[in-house]
């Protein structure tokens, strides 16, 4: 029985790396444009002698950078596996595919957060922890990670109360969180997290699996209302966990059912629109 989940351990490891690395591949071959080939290509278009000139064309050397090579051999030598399987990280790596470089904001730092930094190479990836120490751990490996510590001020129980309390009419303004009078909007983050439009909002903390914990209440709920509150646009709004009751209910009434687009495992993926761009939309369509 132990032999058959350390293989398959191992094998979703192998997989993951693989993966990790075409994906890297795939956004320098994107992103990365031979020079000499532009030349070519202008030659071939423009010129009018009937006998072309001779192009040297002359090689380049497209290095990955250094931040993709360290998480690339963090992976592929680490024996811990990310918390989110296989088919969980593909939902969020197929919309990050398409927007990166983009603005991402995930709750909670663990062990997949050199990964989707990585994976949003030349943009911006900003942490949200709750643990101090755990960030100065993590630090101490990964520098070049942008986190924060946070301090949450709910506790598991109180779910029930704060879900209903979210219904009501002060919630459901759409507005700057900071200056929001419901409860479950969070005003302690750092002021960037409030100034930057995120194309991405990931929800995978603060820890929620017993009572005494601070529960995904407010960050459900603020992921959603800084999704709205945005100029224009649109945010993909990830929420992990949704097996669990909180996760669950709280995603469903926060999020939206209406914009919910896909749910894999233990992930939703939902797309919220801007509220500012047209007013008079309802909290939920």
């Amino acid at each position: 029985m132990n032999r058959s989940k350390t293989l398959s351990s191992i094998s979703l490891k192998l997989i993951l790396t693989c993966s990790f690395f075409l994906f890297l591949l795939f956004i320098l071959l994107k992103s990365t444009t031979s020079p000499s080939l532009r030349s070519l290509s202008l030659l071939t278009t423009t010129t009018t002698t009937p006998t072309p000139t001779p192009l040297i064309i002359t090689p380049t050397c497209n290095k990955i950078p250094s931040s993709l090579s360290q998480a690339l051999t963090h992976y592929a030598t680490s024996n811990i596996t990310p918390q989110q399987t296989l088919n969980e990280i593909s939902v969020s790596l197929n919309v990050l595919s398409k927007k990166s470089p983009c603005n991402f904001l995930v709750f909670g730092l663990g062990h997949d957060s050199l990964m989707w930094t990585s994976l949003n190479h030349g943009g911006r990836t900003i942490f949200l922890e709750e643990d101090k120490s755990w960030i100065d751990q993590i630090n101490k490996k990964f520098p070049q990670l942008e986190s924060y510590h946070v301090v949450y001020d709910t506790k598991l129980t109180e779910a029930d109360q704060l879900i209903e309390l979210g219904k009501t009419d002060e919630c459901r303004i759409v507005t700057d969180p900071r200056v929001s009078k419901c409860r479950l909007a969070i005003k302690g983050f750092p002021k960037e997290v409030y100034d930057i439009e995120w194309d991405l909002i990931m929800v995978d903390a603060p820890t929620g699996y017993f009572d005494g914990a601070p529960g995904r209440m407010t960050a459900i709920y603020t992921a959603g209302m800084m999704a709205r509150n945005r100029e224009q646009g649109e945010t993909d709004v990830f929420v992990h966990d949704v097996n669990r009751v909180v996760e669950d209910k709280f995603s469903k009434e926060f999020l939206c059912e209406g914009y919910l687009r896909e749910q894999e495992g233990r992930i939703r993926h939902f797309t919220i629109p801007s509220h500012r761009a047209r007013l008079g939309r309802p909290f939920c369509p």
